[in-house]
């Protein structure tokens, strides 16, 4: 993994807001579009290319696809593994966001109504083994074409994490909790291997460890630390075999625009964060709610070797931040963890699912670019 040895290097998370061309084979099918459409296949080719090319343009140093290939953030793992049975009319309380719920019933009843209606069970009803090779085959192929037509420092996927794959789901078929995310956590094991086969990074994706802190932290600490541990552990056994330094962990608060009081504390969340063998954390810092938490490193020593990506732009507002901000957030972490441990980064990614986006495209390229702007000024901070 390459390090900012000479200079501030910038990254993102990777869910990118899809062009209106790929979006609409998701409108065309009813499911996921059947990868044997050549045309659908050419569109995404071009899509990546073109978001690749985009973000090398910019100055990102380390980039990904977008995550064009793939249906949202996490639940696109249940298209490619078997054992779940999806159930509409079953619904399952939103329990990752918290007291919020609560707190802002009338707000979640306007805006994001699921939070209070709850979401459509996935139940695991069989054995969970992971049957759909060709899609993240597809995804490393597309990627890896798309990369050859420019330079890069280094690329990464994204894929997710044993706590948030199925955050919907509910177990049926194992005869313990422990059993069940064991098996999940398997099944995710072969999409690693497979990213890392193909010489790829590996990001893993992880909102729903931090998101379930304050619903599990009502019952008891005790709760929620036996529920994340296992699911830390499960993770850190899906990743054996892979170098540290090729393993990206990615934790937020989730990117869903809500009032995230409930949030848990870095603070609460850090000494957990780096239990997951990884030579990277890439944790949300630049949202008005979480900004403060850079001071969290100044008691937790960031283990030798590791790199830290913060977020120093976000996906919160439509507001494009100033370079001179992005620097001044990268100094901060830069003088308390070292200039060549900070990789800057963003929040969270910018498009929840392939129809979603947290704000308009022409905003996300220009927080971009303020990302890149923000690392020279900040790289003058730093070396000069």
């Amino acid at each position: 993994m390459k390090r900012s040895t000479d200079r501030i290097l910038t990254t993102h998370v990777g869910s990118l807001i899809r062009p209106e061309s790929l979006v609409s084979f998701t409108k065309a099918y009813t499911g996921k579009p059947p990868l044997e459409d050549a045309n659908y296949r050419s569109t995404m080719q071009m899509a990546i290319d073109d978001v690749v090319k985009r973000q090398v343009e910019i100055g990102i140093d380390i980039v990904n696809d977008g995550e064009f290939g793939k249906s949202s953030w996490a639940n696109y793992i249940l298209e490619r593994i078997s054992g779940f049975e999806n159930r509409p009319q079953q619904k399952i309380p939103a329990d990752w966001l918290g007291r919020d719920r609560e707190r802002f019933k009338e707000f979640f009843a306007l805006e994001m109504p699921v939070g209070v209606e709850g979401l459509p069970v996935d139940a695991c009803t069989g054995p969970i083994r992971y049957v759909d090779q060709r899609s993240i085959a597809t995804n490393i192929e597309l990627f890896k074409k798309a990369l050859t037509k420019v330079i890069v420092t280094e690329a990464f996927l994204t894929t997710v994490a044993p706590a948030s794959a199925a955050f919907n789901g509910v177990n049926e078929h194992y005869a313990t909790e422990r059993e069940y995310i064991h098996a999940l956590a398997e099944a995710l094991r072969e999409e690693y291997l497979q990213i890392h086969a193909a010489g790829l990074l590996v990001q893993v994706d992880d909102a729903v460890l931090a998101n379930m802190y304050d619903h599990l932290v009502q019952q008891s600490p005790d709760k929620y630390r036996q529920w994340a541990e296992l699911r830390v552990e499960a993770l850190n056994h899906a990743l054996s075999g892979i170098p540290e330094d090729r393993i990206r962990y990615h934790i937020c608060f989730g990117s869903w625009h809500v009032p995230h009081v409930s949030d848990a504390p870095l603070s609460e969340m850090a000494r957990l964060i780096l239990q997951v063998r990884a030579g990277a954390y890439s944790i949300e810092a630049a949202n008005p709610r979480h900004e403060h938490e850079w001071r969290v490193w100044e008691k937790v020593r960031l283990p030798e070797g590791k790199i830290l990506i913060p977020g120093v732009i976000t996906h919160h507002t439509t507001t494009v931040e100033h370079p001179q901000v992005v620097a001044d957030r990268i100094v901060r972490f830069a003088r308390i963890v070292g200039r060549e441990n900070v990789i800057a980064g963003a929040d969270c990614g910018f498009a929840q699912a392939q129809r979603i986006a947290r704000v308009h495209p022409q905003v996300m390229w220009a927080k971009f670019e303020a990302l890149v702007a923000g690392a020279k000024l900040a790289t003058k901070d730093l070396w000069w």
